[in-house]
């Protein structure tokens, strides 16, 4: 590359951090102020993403539906558009999605917010089987004053909610001011020249990754734990050249819960496990993803048609699918042993407030390494939520916040240990649990051992792996997250 593309790239990718600190920083919620579920990144004019901030995998691979869905809308300049369908470019409806114009492409964010007017507070009901159970549905919409009240009065803390609507529009204000900026500094022809060769470099540097792969057709299979029974993700990639199909055909239908997902969260997991095996430190634009062919049946599990429930799909199918892709690249080149693959969901709330978090957990050894512990990694890529900060905004006490010792799987490279997090409710409350790997543990690579299934207990007793269910004041919610499993004997 050259200097001055080395530069403009760097600006760019400035950019799209600057918007996420802005986001961050003028967020109302603990959950994108403190744990920073949270999205950024520009786009250019044919809506391919340029340059993001490495925030949430999940989020960010589901971009391109996103911004695609805005532009058959013609958007103009000064106007911001939200959007969080599942089947018309979002990925599950706590995530809201704003796209706005500036003047060399497009701005877009992605939050997760506390609330979205679901039937359970929190809006991540572990039993929901219609998508109109989870929350309030926003097909591409322009988000003027008036439809930001009639979005939040629908949803549970409205002031909250207008919150972080706020500070997502102050990170595009942003971005349009320092797009214009860099424009007027550098000329519009040569930015979206910069453009379009950032967008070409990580294909070629991509492509020249995937020809270094040995060709073939490789196949895994896993399950994923729904309320009852079991649902089965199967993979083939096949290597051809300097390009990688993955095709999920062999995957249960999708089901009458919530573990569906659109194709679009299908697509970001598996654009996360090529670019982790074949260049990590390629420029994360689009073009790293064009080599990636992601085909999957319509109306299975990762392909799932309206009106499928989707809450568990994008957080915890997502992690899955890096399971099972990870495992079919495995049959070609090492790979890490496999890590939680869950995000271990947790909400609690009532009409009075809304607390979401993710746990983190033990995650897989790799060939040379041990794996982290307690740690959100893979789709998820967030903080957890400090105790100082859950405790001084919300009716909850941590009990107990450490490390799960010993969770981890024994190996020559032992696998990281999983997290033990234990909160007392402090008033009357709901609880919804979506969790993995409660039943099937991460498996160990290469003769190393599996790290130690997850756990989840309410008052001492065993829940399952999914639950929504009343709390009383002064009850106790443990949950205790997988270890990673253990790579070589």
């Amino acid at each position: 590359m050259t200097i001055e593309l080395q530069i403009l790239g760097s600006l760019l990718r400035a950019i799209a951090e600057e918007m996420g600190a802005v986001l961050v920083r003028s967020a109302f919620s603990a959950n994108i102020k403190e744990r920073r579920d949270c999205s950024t990144a520009l786009f250019d004019e044919r809506g391919r993403m340029i340059a993001q901030a490495e925030h949430i995998p999940v989020h960010l691979g589901a971009m391109p539906d996103a911004v695609a869905a805005v532009m058959a809308h013609e958007p103009r300049r000064g106007q911001v558009w939200a959007l969080n369908d599942p089947y018309t470019g979002g990925t599950h409806l706590p995530d809201i999605t704003l796209v706005s114009r500036t003047e060399a492409g497009f701005a877009v964010t992605r939050a997760h917010h506390a609330d979205v007017g679901g039937r359970e507070p929190g809006s991540m009901p572990a039993d929901s089987r219609t998508l109109s159970e989870e929350g309030v549905v926003i097909p591409p919409t322009l988000l003027d004053d008036e439809a930001v009240a009639r979005v939040v009065a629908q949803m549970r803390n409205p002031d909250e909610r207008r919150g972080d609507l706020r500070a997502q529009l102050a990170a595009h204000r942003l971005a349009e001011q320092r797009v214009a900026e860099l424009c007027a500094q550098r000329g519009k022809d040569t930015v979206t020249s910069a453009m379009n060769e950032l967008h070409a470099y990580s294909e070629r540097a991509m492509r020249a990754g995937i020809a270094r792969l040995p060709d073939g057709r490789y196949e895994a299979s896993d399950v994923l734990e729904p309320m009852e029974g079991e649902l089965e993700l199967h993979a083939t990639v096949t290597i051809t050249g300097d390009a990688v199909t993955i095709d999920f055909d062999g995957t249960s239908p999708q089901h009458e819960g919530n573990l569906n997902c659109p194709l679009a969260v299908a697509r970001s997991a598996c654009f996360y496990v090529v670019r982790v095996l074949v260049d990590p430190d390629v420029p994360a634009s689009g073009g790293a993803f064009a080599p990636v062919t992601v085909a999957a049946p319509d109306g299975c599990l990762v392909n799932a048609r309206p009106p499928a429930a989707v809450a568990a799909g994008n957080v915890e199918t997502s992690s899955r699918i890096v399971d099972v892709v990870m495992r079919a690249f495995g049959e070609a080149i090492d790979v890490p042993a496999q890590g939680q693959g869950t995000m271990n969901n947790v909400t609690l709330g009532n009409e009075r407030f809304t607390y979401y978090e993710t746990i983190g957990g033990g995650q897989g050894a790799c060939p040379d390494a041990d794996g982290p512990s307690g740690v959100h990694v893979a789709m998820s890529n967030t903080l957890s939520t400090p105790v100082e900060a859950l405790e001084l905004q919300y009716p909850l006490q941590v009990e107990r916040y450490g490390l799960r010792l010993g969770s981890g799987g024994a190996g020559a490279h032992r696998g990281g240990d999983g997290v033990v997090r234990e909160l007392r409710v402090l008033e009357d409350c709901r609880l919804s649990i979506i969790s993995e790997r409660r039943e099937h543990a991460p498996r160990g690579e290469r003769g190393g051992s599996a790290g130690a299934p997850g756990r989840n207990l309410v008052n001492g007793e065993p829940a399952g792996a999914k639950l929504t269910r009343d709390l009383a004041a002064g009850d106790v919610v443990t949950i205790e997250t997988p270890g990673g499993g253990g790579w070589g004997s």
